[in-house]
């Protein structure tokens, strides 16, 4: 089955690390993988985004002009994004930035999660990719929160890895904040 997931955000939220992970963790799940990474380079703070698409066959281009998964990080990024998800898909939305309460986009199901307030419970903001991403895996169930785990060890510097288990811990965070 093939899978694809639009992730969107401002520099500094992780969202090329978040597109990182998902990849290394379909890899490490058998798939093949494209990954296409697009940001600001003006400024910290600028437009960050990426494209992740995975299946067990052919995946085709990475350039999807309708994701059946978009997660938006910021409201610049909803705001632009959202109404692009196809019919059927999901919109998985950081409530903790985003004011998405009175939007509803037919066709398309939103899943708020509080992400921001999830990773500053955690002890640090910056989890907000991670806590994006175990929302993802629990949503759509096209990965286990072990092979993000795994994945973790790939898409993270040796020097971080110090910080995995601080990690995992976001992506349970978020799968819970989903599964409820």
């Amino acid at each position: 089955m093939r899978h694809d997931v639009f992730i969107s955000g401002y520099g500094g939220q992780g969202v090329l690390l978040a597109g990182n992970l998902l990849s290394y963790a379909a890899i490490h799940e058998g798939n093949n993988v494209s990954f296409f990474p697009a940001y600001g380079v003006e400024k910290r703070g600028g437009s960050a985004m990426c494209t992740v698409v995975f299946a067990e066959g052919d995946t085709g281009s990475p350039v999807v002009g309708h994701p059946s998964v978009t997660v938006v990080l910021n409201q610049l990024s909803f705001d632009k994004y959202a109404a692009k998800v196809k019919q059927g898909g999901v919109c998985i939305v950081n409530s903790s930035l985003v004011d998405s309460a009175e939007v509803e986009i037919p066709g398309v199901e939103m899943v708020r999660v509080p992400m921001n307030q999830l990773a500053l419970d955690l002890g640090d903001v910056r989890m907000v990719n991670m806590v994006a991403c175990g929302a993802y895996a629990a949503k759509t169930g096209s990965l286990s929160l072990d092979s993000l785990g795994e994945a973790l060890k790939k898409a993270l510097p040796e020097r971080n890895h110090r910080l995995i288990p601080a990690n995992v811990r976001a992506i349970a965070a978020g799968a819970a904040a989903v599964i409820g």
